[in-house]
């Protein structure tokens, strides 16, 4: 499905978690309704070398640390009002997503989206 960018969105973490299949993480706090989005996590990696949040639905929880169920990227992609995206995955109010005619993948709020009826 492709969308329409409404509302320009700027990454805010420069060193975005991306973590493989069974790989162990240490969970830090629960978003809730406060932070605007429900049923994220905040992971760190073991070596350090990356953090961000996590859908939920992708960590398997055991007390502090979590087994991470599928490949994942917390990548976002920094657009402009008026780009078009193709969507693939949607998860807890957010879009992984491609922009067309790059080779650029990462999340995008839907909010800041609007759906496109016909194929550009």
């Amino acid at each position: 499905m492709q969308y329409q960018v409404v509302e320009e969105h700027k990454p805010n973490n420069s060193k975005p978690i991306t973590v493989k299949k069974g790989e162990k993480v240490k969970l830090g706090r629960t978003s809730d309704v406060e932070d605007g989005w429900n049923d994220w996590i905040y992971c760190y990696r073991l070596d350090s070398t990356s953090e961000g949040w996590t859908p939920q639905q992708m960590i398997q929880v055991e007390n502090d640390y979590g087994t991470v169920l599928k490949d994942y990227s917390a990548n976002e992609l920094e657009v402009s009002e008026g780009n078009i995206v193709e969507g693939e995955i949607e998860l807890n109010g957010w879009l992984w997503c491609c922009i067309l005619n790059t080779s650029d993948f990462g999340w995008l709020p839907k909010e800041k989206l609007s759906e496109l009826n016909e194929v550009l």
